[in-house]
């Protein structure tokens, strides 16, 4: 049983960094693509992108204070992948309602700092706060020795900005020059979901079966 606990691990653990990295690729492209949205409307001045950057460090912020305490109650793969599932529901209508909605903030507010930074929270605050429960959860889930929980943190870390620049670089000179900025968008959203079901299904394919379950009770009342 060891053996096998050591074989899931052996995978599970790549798997987690595989998701942070993904996640660091999604968070800094669709800060990018913000700056895309925001500019027919509000232009793309410094303090638009003050405006995008607030928003995402503060709701990254709540995202990883939220993730965090969800980490100490049950931590699984299985939750795990309903964070992602849900950050990538929360980004989709990102794609489908910006155009009405940065209009009727527009309308409404004439200061460009202060519509730029409202209509910023509305798109962004909900599906970056839950990306940003990904790096604590995924901190919770790697760590098995406490001696090596400074290592792990340190080297997730190093893999989620990594996926970050790579974001950031891949976005802004290939993506944008290719693709609409909502189909964009969607595909972040649905790599999201995809990769949220991909940690669930590998939680459920690594679950023991009734059978062996059984087996191991057997042996335990034997001894």
């Amino acid at each position: 049983m060891t053996n096998k606990n050591n074989k899931i691990q052996q995978w599970q653990n790549p798997l987690i960094y595989l998701l942070a990295f993904s996640s660091g690729f999604c968070i800094m492209g669709i800060e990018l693509l913000g700056g895309r949205i925001l500019a027919p409307f509000f232009g793309s001045s410094v303090h638009i992108w003050g405006s995008i950057i607030t928003v995402f460090m503060l709701s990254l912020s709540f995202g990883y204070l939220a993730g965090g305490k969800l980490s100490t109650k049950s931590a699984s793969l299985n939750r795990y992948g309903l964070i992602f599932i849900f950050a990538g529901i929360a980004i989709l209508p990102v794609a489908f309602s910006s155009e009405w909605l940065m209009e009727a903030i527009f309308l409404a507010i004439e200061d460009t700092r202060y519509g730029s930074l409202l209509a910023s929270m509305a798109l962004f605050f909900i599906p970056t706060v839950i990306l940003g429960m990904i790096s604590p959860y995924s901190v919770r889930l790697l760590v098995t020795d406490k001696n090596k929980s400074g290592q792990v943190a340190g080297f997730l870390y190093f893999v989620s900005t990594l996926g970050s620049a790579l974001g950031t670089i891949i976005t802004s000179f290939y993506l944008v020059l290719l693709f609409e900025v909502n189909n964009i968008i969607t595909v972040f959203s649905s790599i999201l979901i995809l990769l949220g079901l991909s940690a669930m299904v590998f939680n459920r394919l690594n679950q023991p079966t009734g059978s062996s379950e059984c087996i191991s009770r057997q042996g335990a009342t034997n001894e």
